[in-house]
């Protein structure tokens, strides 16, 4: 680079550069328009030079951009995972030092109680008592024997949903149930609190909200299907009332099933035996109460386990929770503890299908596939609710299909938005019936309802597809191919054993005749056309290569066309006729490949009319004719159409149908030509 050069670039490169000074100062001592451009040439010099030097360097350093950013997925990658395992030694170290505290306080607990008992539950109750006439409405909190205070504070409610505080509290918590009191706004007295809700141990279950700045110091209860967020003033007080939740939830369990064991056993009375045959009421068999034994910690705490997994979306724990308990109740008699304990299970099973079945809904989001929905169907199948199952699978399916055709961009080309579509919709309805498979293996009463899916899912595609190929007009070649194509795609179907084919061809009956109709209304208007500016004379093709070109197109229909050629140009039919005949053998053409039983009808008596149009009109002119020379011309395009052209639509309708066509037989014996005879004018019969 010149002297120059450098320069412009060290002043440009400064950082004390400023351009709106620069641009002054080079125009005021600038001479004129040239020295202007001279300058602009550097820079763009410069800028080119600039330029050529950032892409040799990318491409020196392209291959350590690409280390340097496996490197750093690497590293992301074990920095997850140290942090998986920091955060999994965090909550075993809590966990151990929880279990330890709560044992410390169990023991001063017990002692204290062993110590002063009588003392500290009416000192407990006195408390209790005094606290809630300050609050408005919780006259009858007392009402409950044994209830006393075991801890207090103010809290801030959030709302669940974005995380925005709703409120100030104060909770109350019993041994037996949590009070939640609001603030009032204008106290009246002692009353600084109103009843807001009253919630028994039993009833919810609490769970910890990891904290995420500006949110911190908070905690959750969950009452399926609601759930509650309170903040508490600092991570002390939030970390006291988790302990003591837990705790008190713990204690009231143990309590209840000291009393439950230290219940004396009442003596056998002799029961009177009823007279009455009818008399069938259920009766415990004596001594059944004690042989279930329901005071296991693991059964003891199931309500509060199915509680938290449901609320931590652990599905499959809280199902093996529930075959642990079926399986552990199976051989045992139905005593009135047990019916209490399968209500309160009863409870948590609706309140986890209802979750499942949320999962499965359409609201949800779809992506992921069929095998997204995995996990919900097979809780749902082990729940014994497998044709609920299947209805939300495949309505799911459904909307996923429906959204992805909904999405899918409409192309100009109508063909290729057709691959588009046919790939979409019968690769989604393969995999959702393997999915199907896989999950419903075992229920094959449910393959049925998969079949009707089927059928209403091809119905849906169906309408996308006649909207963009019927409704729009296209050509008949083109609506031949869309239809080839998504025949291919539904035979892919059959791997799996589902055949589609009758279901797509019954669904596209009413379009493809309606198409067929239009095309042949098209054909038989511009032959009228044709026919109405008929003059009667020899095609002449001007060169060569148009003759050989016309040559080749009645070569691929399969036509005889040599005779009707000399070594010039000229053709010794006329331009209506052969115009005619390419018309017809394409419609004739594409109609085979849009053929199906349901249609041998229409295309049968569309090729009749269209050929009708055509020897209507050289009878026509025979008839009318007055000069020798023309007719002798108009009985030669006579005999082709009869003895060339009709009997290679025979032949090639009867290879493509499997049958013959009797009416087109028919129809070409009733055309039959006669020789030309100068005094009549008769020259077909």
């Amino acid at each position: 680079m010149s002297e120059t050069g450098n320069r412009l670039r060290k002043l440009l490169e400064s950082p004390n550069f400023e351009p709106q000074n620069y641009v002054k100062q080079l125009s005021q001592h600038s001479d004129g328009d040239r020295d202007l451009q001279e300058h602009r040439q550097k820079i763009q010099n410069l800028a080119d030079e600039t330029a050529q030097n950032l892409k040799k360097n990318v491409y020196k350093n392209y291959r350590q951009f690409i280390e340097t950013a496996k490197e750093i997925s690497y590293l992301e990658s074990e920095m997850y995972q140290l942090s998986h395992i920091l955060t999994e030694q965090k909550s075993i170290m809590e966990s151990i030092t929880q279990s330890l505290l709560s044992t410390d306080k169990d023991e001063t607990s017990k002692e204290m109680q062993a110590a002063f008992p009588k003392e500290t539950e009416e000192l407990k109750q006195r408390t209790l008592t005094s606290l809630l006439e300050k609050v408005e409405g919780a006259k009858n909190i007392m009402d409950s024997p044994g209830r006393h205070l075991v801890y207090n504070g103010d809290l801030v409610e959030f709302d669940a949903d974005n995380m925005s505080p709703i409120q100030k509290v104060h909770a109350f918590l019993m041994n037996d149930c949590v009070l939640i009191a609001t603030w009032l706004p204008n106290r009246r007295g002692t009353v600084k609190y109103k009843y807001n809700a009253l919630y028994d141990l039993e009833s919810f279950a609490v769970v910890n909200v990891k904290d995420n700045p500006p949110m911190k110091d908070m905690f959750k209860i969950l009452m399926f299907p609601d759930s509650r967020i309170f903040q508490a003033e600092n991570s002390k007080v939030k970390k006291e009332w988790l302990e003591i939740l837990d705790e008190t939830k713990k204690n009231k369990v143990s309590k209840e099933k000291h009393k439950k064991e230290e219940e004396p056993p009442t003596s056998p009375i002799r029961a009177e035996v009823s007279t009455n045959p009818f008399d069938v009421e259920d009766e415990e068999p004596p001594g059944a109460e004690e042989s279930v034994d329901l005071g296991l910690e693991w059964i003891q705490e199931l309500p509060e386990d199915l509680d938290v997994c449901i609320a931590q979306r652990d599905f499959e724990g809280a199902v093996d929770l529930l075959d642990k308990l079926n399986e552990y109740l199976k051989d045992q008699p139905v005593t009135q503890r047990v019916k209490e304990l399968r209500a309160k299970v009863e409870e948590r099973v609706r309140q986890l299908t209802e979750v499942l079945v949320f999962e499965l809904s359409p609201d949800r989001s779809l992506r992921g596939g069929p095998k997204a929905t995995r996990r919900a169907v097979s809780q749902l199948i082990r729940l014994g609710q497998s044709t609920k199952a299947c209805e939300l699978f495949l309505k799911n399916r459904a909307a996923a299909v429906q959204t992805a055709i909904r999405q899918l961009r409409i192309e100009g080309a109508t063909l290729l938005y057709i691959h588009k579509l046919c790939n979409i919709f019968f690769t989604s309805l393969l995999e959702t019936a393997k999915e199907f498979e896989m999950d419903f293996a075992g229920n094959t009463g449910c393959y049925s309802a998969f079949v009707v899916w089927s059928r209403s899912a091809m119905s849906m595609f169906v309408d996308a597809f006649s909207k963009q190929v019927f409704d729009s007009k296209e050509s008949l070649s083109t609506a031949a191919e869309c239809v080839k194509v998504a025949k291919e795609h539904c035979q892919q179907l059959t791997e799996i054993g589902l055949d589609l084919t009758f279901t797509l061809q019954s669904l596209l009956v009413k379009d493809i005749k309606a198409g067929l109709q239009s095309y042949k209304d098209i054909i038989i208007e511009a032959t009228k056309h044709r026919n109405s500016e008929e003059m009667w004379r020899r095609m002449n093709l001007m060169t060569p290569e148009a003759l050989v070109k016309l040559k080749d197109e009645m070569r691929s229909c399969s036509i005889s066309f040599q005779q009707y050629t000399g070594d010039d140009c000229w053709v010794n039919l006329s331009y209506t006729i052969v115009a005619f005949t390419k018309q017809m053998m394409n419609f004739l053409e594409e109609g085979l490949k849009l053929y199906f039983p349901e249609l041998h009808m229409v295309l049968l008596e569309s090729l009749r009319e269209i050929i009708l149009v055509a020897v209507q009109h050289v009878d026509y002119s025979l008839r009318c004719e007055q000069d020798p020379e023309k007719k002798s011309f108009i009985l030669q395009n006579a005999s082709f159409l009869h003895d060339t052209v009709l009997p290679v639509v025979e032949r090639r309708f009867e290879e493509g149908v499997g049958k013959p066509a009797k009416q087109l037989q028919d129809l070409r014996k009733s055309t039959r030509p006669v020789r030309i005879n100068p005094e009549s004018t008769t020259s077909l019969v």
